[in-house]
């Protein structure tokens, strides 16, 4: 049985990477969540509201749904993004995305949320790669984010750190 997982991405260059290479990493840090990820699995990708380098403005929101398309495996070099070594990672199907700046505002659903049992605190609990979600909570995000979704290929020249890059690659 699949699980479902919220994705935390707190950067801009790394959000770019994740959307534009349609894949997944892991800094060497052992977490039980990150080892228990396996193909199948949704992620809901969230950007913390630091992301966007602009966090008095910007607000963490979930911009996508994905499927993990592998497992995840350790890479034969570590991967350098955003000035950070990762050590593992894995495959996604990005399944959509929310145009930028958009996104599903995750604080006023926390309450809702059985991720963040202590929903005063809930921060707290993004301070991790990988959070996982009970069904209830899937279903929750599910609900709020699929009627914002638009097609990968469609949404990834509206955000900022792959247009350069789209461009400089000739696109998609």
């Amino acid at each position: 049985m699949s699980q479902s997982y919220l994705v935390v991405l707190g950067d801009r260059d790394a959000i770019g990477w994740v959307l534009r290479e349609e894949r997944m990493a892991f800094p060497s840090t052992p977490r039980a969540e990150v080892a228990a990820l396996r193909q199948g699995d949704r992620l809901f990708l969230y950007a913390t509201r630091g992301a966007w380098r602009n966090p008095t403005r910007d607000r963490g929101r979930i911009i996508g749904l994905a499927r993990a398309r592998s497992s995840v495996r350790r890479f034969d070099e570590p991967t350098e993004i955003a000035g950070r070594s990762f050590v593992s990672g894995c495959d996604l199907d990005i399944d959509g995305l929310v145009p930028y700046p958009g996104g599903v505002e995750l604080q006023p659903l926390v309450a809702q949320l059985d991720a963040f049992p202590k929903p005063q605190a809930w921060s707290i609990y993004l301070r991790r790669a990988l959070l996982r979600l009970s069904d209830a909570d899937s279903q929750t995000l599910l609900a709020q984010v699929t009627p914002h979704l638009v097609s990968r290929r469609d949404a990834l020249p509206t955000y900022p750190s792959t247009t350069s890059v789209l461009a400089a690659s000739g696109g998609l």
